[in-house]
Order: C-alpha cells, then sequence, then structure tokens
C-alpha cells in the first residue's frame, strides 16, 4: 500500500496533558482479542481465527458493535474492511473515533448501503466539542464488498487526513487560528457498529431494508494503531516528535502531513468521486459557507 504522507522535520510537537493522565506511545498490530471489546449486539458479533477476524452482523432485531480497549489521543489508525454484499440498502456499518460526554469530538467514516449493483456511499464527518456538520461524501473507485480495503485516519495536531488504501481522500486542518475548534484534548476510543438506519441512508429513506436479505455482515481484520493511549498517572507527560521514549518507536505521524504526489491524488479523488461536499452547500447555510471554507478556497 503506497503512502502519500510525508514527515515535516521542522515541526516539533508537544501537546501537553493534565496531570492524572500520561500518554503513552504504541505501535499496536496485536488481535481483537487484545485490543477490542464487543459492546452490543448480543452474539452478533463475533472474533474469530484466533483473534485475527471481526465480524459484525445486522438483522431486524438488532445491530451489534465493538470499541477499543484503549483511548487514543492522536495517532495513525489503520483497518481493513469488507462490507456488506449484495442489497445492503438501509444499513450503516460506521468506523469511527469518538469521545466521551456531551461537548465530544469524532471523526467519521460510515459507510452507506444500497441496492445491489449500485455504489455504496462513503460519509465522512469531524466534530469538534459536539459540533459536526461538516459532511464530505464519496464514491469509492471498487467494489468495497468484493475484498478488504484498508481505511485510515491520521490525527495529529496540525491535521486529519481520511486515506482509503493509502491514497487521501480528506483533509481537515487545524484552524484554530481562525477560530475553528480542532480536535486535541479529548481522547478518543476506536469504535465501530453495523446498524439499521433506513430513514434516512439510501436515498434519503426512500429505500427501506429488506430484511428477507438479512443477516447482513460485515468483516474486520488487521488493525493497527500507532498511537499515544491514555492511561491514569499522577504526573503530566508530553507526546511529542523529539521525545526519547520514541527511539523504539516510529512517532513521524506526529508530524506528518500530505506530500505533492499525496496533495494531487487527493485532488484527484475529490475531482472525480465527491459527491457531497458541505463547503459548497450554500443553500443550507444561507449565511455564508463555514469559516474553514473560506480559509481551504484562498489557500
Amino acid at each position: 500500500m503506497t503512502s502519500f504522507i510525508s514527515s515535516s522535520s521542522n515541526v516539533y510537537v508537544t501537546v501537553l496533558i493534565s496531570v492524572w493522565v500520561t500518554l503513552v506511545i504504541i505501535a499496536s498490530a496485536g488481535n481483537f482479542y487484545q485490543d477490542f471489546d464487543i459492546t452490543w449486539g448480543d452474539g452478533r458479533a463475533q472474533i474469530l481465527n484466533n483473534g485475527e477476524l471481526l465480524t459484525l452482523s445486522l438483522d431486524k432485531a438488532s445491530g451489534s458493535g465493538f470499541q477499543s480497549k484503549n483511548e487514543y489521543l492522536f495517532g495513525k489508525i489503520d483497518m481493513q474492511l469488507k462490507l456488506v454484499p449484495g442489497n445492503s440498502a438501509g444499513t450503516v456499518t460506521a468506523y469511527y473515533l469518538r469521545s466521551e460526554g456531551s461537548t465530544w469530538d469524532e471523526i467519521d467514516f460510515e459507510f452507506l448501503g444500497n441496492l445491489s449493483g449500485d455504489p455504496y456511499i462513503l460519509h465522512t464527518n469531524v466534530f469538534s466539542q459536539g459540533k459536526g456538520d461538516r459532511e464530505q461524501q464519496f464514491y469509492l473507485w471498487f467494489d468495497p464488498t468484493a475484498d478488504f480495503h484498508t481505511y485510515s485516519i491520521l490525527w495529529n495536531p496540525q491535521r486529519i487526513i481520511f486515506s482509503v488504501d493509502g491514497t487521501p481522500i480528506r483533509e481537515f486542518k487545524n484552524m484554530e487560528s481562525i477560530g475553528i475548534p480542532f480536535p486535541k484534548n479529548q481522547a478518543m476510543r476506536l469504535q465501530s457498529s453495523l446498524w439499521n438506519a433506513d430513514d434516512w441512508a439510501t436515498r434519503g429513506g426512500l429505500v427501506k431494508t429488506d430484511w428477507s436479505q438479512a443477516p447482513f455482515t460485515a468483516s474486520y481484520r488487521n488493525f493497527k494503531a500507532d498511537a499515544c493511549t491514555t492511561s491514569s498517572g499522577p504526573s503530566s507527560s508530553a507526546c511529542n516528535s523529539n521525545s526519547p521514549a520514541n527511539n523504539n518507536i516510529n512517532a513521524a505521524w506526529l508530524s506528518e502531513e500530505l506530500d505533492s504526489t499525496g496533495q494531487e491524488r487527493l485532488k484527484w479523488v475529490q475531482s472525480n468521486y465527491m459527491i457531497y461536499n458541505y463547503c459548497s452547500d450554500t443553500k443550507r447555510f444561507p449565511q455564508g459557507i463555514p469559516l474553514e471554507c473560506i480559509a481551504n478556497n484562498s489557500s
């Protein structure tokens, strides 16, 4: 898998954490037993193959879900998914980072099912302090039900980059300097769920879930996290790109950015496969598009 992200050598990142939290930089490529808890579904979520495979299922009674044991504050997260095949209309497979509380942060991949032969819609969003409304949607350039593909989140203090098989599809930059909140203070767990959303997911709710096709199943494998995780501790700590603690762990992701090839690939995806961009939705924002959209257009 080709990567189009580079590390900026002149960026020194220090994240100050409160006195009761210590950040530990980890590189995790363990199995699902070690890294995740099944959180709901009454047996519809299963860990198989000695922890190398996880499946979520949905039927008319319930969906299912899981979440990471660790909480992350910045990281580079990879997961391979194979989505619900066939007539998946009405179903949503969600894969996201989220913090707790009423002013939560969240970084979303959501896969909106469709009728057989029609493409999935990949829905992305970024929440800061409980506010989202930053949706971008894409078609994919392959069938995401035929095989596993890698969906990645790079989250560092400067930017969030969504990637598919190493190709960047979206970048959300830290623009706190102009008053745009950015997720940076709340640790988030990686979560995923498969659930029925036929009131809105497919063609605005016009196409309902065909329960004769149930159970619907999505599959996961090859989870990898290079990340800062939180743990209780009596002293403050720093998660920074020049820390001696990084000698044995590659923490270059803390200052990674798109290289020129990555920027070109991002433009290619957004020109050819983006089907909705909140920054272009002037009817939705009659008082003017969000400030980060204006800043991106002028840069």
